[in-house]
């Protein structure tokens, strides 16, 4: 099913997002996770597609068995970092072929400059462009990404609204936020978008806190900010995992009802390839 249709028809979508793990007993791991999540009927889940050149066909296979073997719509993540646009067509096709329908189109993390094999002349310059030539050659519905707090790499919140525009018009049925914990700022970011002729739809990513020093690294990655009350809550626990995940967990499941009741049309959790944080949220959401 296409995901631009899901959000289209009301309801709140609830999605998953995982990474493809290393070695086979990663990937069992992953399905068992997967497994568990399937009780609480997600309408999708998606796999990145990593840096590692050497793992990005797991994206291409996890995708595949997470449909065949456990019946669950699942979207292909594809980035244009050190991939060239004859690797990414050739991932395209294959995704075609085990009938995948749903794809992300993102630009991705730059990769150190001696990480880099593939010459910058081959590959898709920008997020729109690569969703361009998707909806262009294939019949795949596209994804993009959004950033509430503007993208680290932007000039102003302006010119990363109005690359935000782009990637819509180029092909972008649907938008997924980066991570956020302060939810003014992302129902801000909606109204701003709006305002800015950006018309998708726009889904929160919610990221439960599990470590302190995990979260920190992220949010300073991402650019997201991590407000004082949430700080002020772990500071007393940090050394406690438990305790730690309960705090993230009661905090996401805060962010989710408020943005659920005031019209968000989804949420995708960032999940870190485990179940137990989202597993208790949705459960939650759907009681």
């Amino acid at each position: 099913m296409r995901i631009a249709d899901m959000y289209a028809a009301g309801a709140p979508v609830y999605s998953f997002e995982f990474f493809p793990p290393h070695g086979p007993p990663g990937v069992t791991a992953l399905l068992r996770t997967l497994a568990e999540l399937r009780a609480l009927e997600p309408s999708f889940v998606s796999v990145t597609y990593p840096l590692d050149r050497a793992r990005r066909h797991l994206t291409l296979e996890l995708v595949a068995r997470i449909e065949r073997e456990l019946g669950l719509e699942a979207m292909a993540h594809l980035t244009c970092v050190n991939a060239s646009r004859a690797e990414i067509h050739a991932a395209l096709e294959r995704l075609r072929a085990d009938g995948i329908e749903n794809v992300l189109a993102l630009r991705g993390d730059a990769p150190a400059p001696e990480a880099i094999t593939v010459p910058r002349e081959q590959w898709f310059p920008h997020a729109a462009d690569l969703a361009a030539y998707v909806r262009q050659h294939f019949p795949f519905c596209v994804g993009g990404a959004a950033h509430p707090e503007t993208h680290p790499e932007a000039a102003d919140p302006a010119s990363d609204l109005r690359f935000l525009r782009t990637k819509v018009e180029a092909g972008c049925e649907f938008l997924i936020t980066n991570f956020f914990f302060t939810n003014s700022l992302y129902f801000d970011f909606v109204a701003r978008a709006r305002a800015a002729g950006v018309t998708a739809p726009i889904v929160a990513g919610i990221m439960p806190v599990t470590s302190v020093a995990g979260i920190r690294r992220m949010a300073q990655l991402n650019g997201s900010s991590l407000p004082a009350p949430l700080l002020e809550r772990l500071a007393p626990v940090e050394g406690d995992s438990k305790a730690v995940e309960e705090i993230g967990i009661a905090w996401a499941r805060e962010q989710c009802e408020d943005l659920v009741a005031r019209g968000a049309p989804g949420i995708h959790f960032y999940t870190l390839n485990r179940s137990t944080a989202t597993r208790r949220i949705v459960s939650d959401l759907r009681a």
